[in-house]
């Protein structure tokens, strides 16, 4: 099971930090290669404890939706979303953020299991690790730019 852990320095409090990371919009901004819509449940602003959205996008060729549900939040310092449905045979994502000195860090936690047992396990290690990465680095980057 692999785990994808990132983290950035954003020069912002942690509660503009924490509702940019969990805003529907700014999420669908920062996929924008990715053509990612909110299709259903929360479609727009700031999701909370206990919803869900329904993400479509383009990935690989390949035109997908996923169902996640937030599933633990204590802003201004961390909130979990888990995969309901979707490509992967589950995940759980941990966004913390922690105060310092002239703002926040902002950590993600990415611990997923790919579909299809070996064959799975082999696309992790040739290039879904990796393409998962970039795509968190990226919002990242587009959270932090906001942010400052």
């Amino acid at each position: 099971m692999p785990v994808i852990r990132t983290s950035v320095f954003i020069r912002a409090e942690p509660e503009v930090c924490f509702d940019m990371a969990r805003s529907i919009d700014i999420h669908m901004e920062s996929t924008s290669q990715t053509n990612e819509i909110a299709v259903g449940g929360r479609r727009s602003g700031l999701i909370e404890l206990g919803e869900t959205v329904t993400w479509e996008a383009t990935h690989f060729g390949v035109r997908q939706r996923l169902t996640a549900k937030i599933t633990a939040f204590d802003r201004p310092h961390r909130f979990v979303d888990e995969m309901v449905s979707g490509a992967f045979r589950r995940f759980e994502h941990e966004h913390r953020f922690v105060k310092e000195n002239e703002g926040t860090r902002m950590e993600d936690t990415f611990d997923y299991s790919s579909p299809w047992g070996p064959l799975g396990r082999l696309a992790d290690q040739l290039f879904l690790y990796r393409y998962m990465e970039r795509l968190l680095l990226k919002r990242n980057q587009y959270i932090k730019d906001c942010a400052e």
